[in-house]
């Protein structure tokens, strides 16, 4: 139950949104979907959480998995990230809207806010136990209006389509042929999209024969049931390094065995960070130029027995071919007592490719480095679209849709 901090939940919740105007990297902003998060109570979805949890800027998980080492079953997301996704979405007054994700729902009654009294907001979760938790704080809360529909969010709700709006609050791998047939053209998705090992928010608009992002931002879901296409293995003896990479990418990680163990090949550019100036944007770049893009995490053990530090040890990107592998490094510049301190960007690769993939990272770093908030275009075309029909990029096929990323 919800604990007396000594501050009002209204004061905790202007709090709250007052940080996410001042620190959220994503520069997005809207004063409707501020006005909703600021009205719309988080913690009355979460009652079991104390007011401070739940006004915090940090995901709340609701059903744990009973599975110790895998992720929760379902979450509330970080505020922040709420935030700027709903200002994707651009929701309008009397905006049909559709979420695929109903988590405690606190995000179907943001929707509800933005969509007021003349839309009307669906929101659907293949758990049943998330559905009714959702509908009891829906109904708690004065949102009875909004849908809740028990059933897999991939295959949509059509029997409330066409819908102005549609959102994904679980890291989507494949984009359904469903959500094509029940959002409208001109409609907008977004979705956490996850692609070569990392993921994004992205913002799409739905055109005739394709879907356009106009935005993509940073975040992290936990993956959609159902949707298998990422793989991951560990490419060490002791399982202190592990790979994240999609299906349709020829990665043998028994092939890696022996490269972590062998010699080393460090490869620098003049590119620089600040401490905490995000370089995220390469791995991006290396996704739409580089077919061999993936993920490597390494444990802090791994650093222990010399393995050469990825720049972000918990997900970095890294490029595979054959029996070699190159990721992402940093290094600090020399001490200066009177600057900030600086890190010079690099690859390092092991295997009899190593050299080449690292200097092929470094390719991209060089690219990114001038041009550093640029974000890429994602175009998504229904899966049965010929090769010629695609516009120049890097091309990746998933089931039921091809993507095409270009800068």
């Amino acid at each position: 139950m919800n604990t007396d901090t000594g501050a009002s939940p209204e004061d905790l919740r202007n709090r709250l949104v007052d940080a996410i105007l001042q620190q959220d990297p994503s520069g997005l902003r809207d004063a409707r979907v501020e006005s909703a998060m600021r009205t719309v109570p988080r913690h009355a979805f979460l009652p079991d959480a104390p007011l401070k949890e739940a006004y915090a800027n940090k995901s709340v998980t609701i059903k744990e998995n009973p599975d110790a080492d895998a992720l929760p079953l379902s979450c509330a997301s970080q505020p922040d990230v709420v935030h700027f996704m709903l200002v994707q979405l651009a929701v309008r007054e009397g905006d049909n809207v559709f979420e695929i994700g109903a988590g405690t729902g606190y995000n179907a009654a943001l929707l509800q806010h933005l969509a007021g009294s003349s839309g009307h907001v669906t929101t659907c979760d293949i758990d049943p136990d998330v559905t009714a938790y959702a509908r009891r704080m829906l109904d708690a809360n004065g949102c009875d209006d909004v849908r809740v529909v028990t059933r897999d969010g991939a295959l949509g709700t059509e029997e409330f389509s066409p819908y102005d709006r549609m959102i994904a609050a679980v890291g989507m791998w494949d984009l359904p042929g469903t959500w094509w047939d029940q959002l409208a053209v001109g409609g907008r998705l977004v979705v956490p999209l996850r692609w070569r090992g990392l993921s994004r928010s992205v913002a799409f608009r739905r055109e005739k024969d394709r879907m356009t992002s106009d935005s993509v931002k940073m975040c992290g879901f936990l993956p959609v049931i159902g949707q298998d296409g990422e793989r991951n293995d560990y490419i060490d003896d002791d399982r202190l390094v592990r790979l994240y990479w999609d299906e349709d990418q020829p990665i043998t990680p028994e092939l890696l065995r022996d490269a972590l163990t062998g010699p080393k090949s460090v490869v620098w550019t003049d590119a620089t960070v600040g401490p905490v100036e995000s370089f995220d944007g390469i791995w991006l770049r290396l996704s739409a130029t580089e077919r061999a893009t993936c993920r490597i995490t390494a444990n802090p053990a791994a650093m222990e027995a010399g393995l050469h530090r990825p720049a972000s040890p918990a997900l970095s990107p890294a490029l595979v071919e054959g029996d070699s592998i190159a990721y992402l490094t940093v290094e600090r510049t020399a001490e200066d007592p009177v600057t900030e301190p600086r890190f010079r960007l690099g690859a390092v690769g092991y295997g009899s490719a190593g050299a080449d993939l690292a200097e092929r990272i470094c390719a991209q770093i060089r690219a990114w480095s001038p041009a550093r908030t640029v974000e890429p275009s994602i175009t998504a075309y229904p899966a049965d679209t010929p090769d010629t029909a695609l516009p120049d990029g890097a091309v990746i096929d998933r089931p039921s849709v091809r993507l095409v990323i270009t800068y």
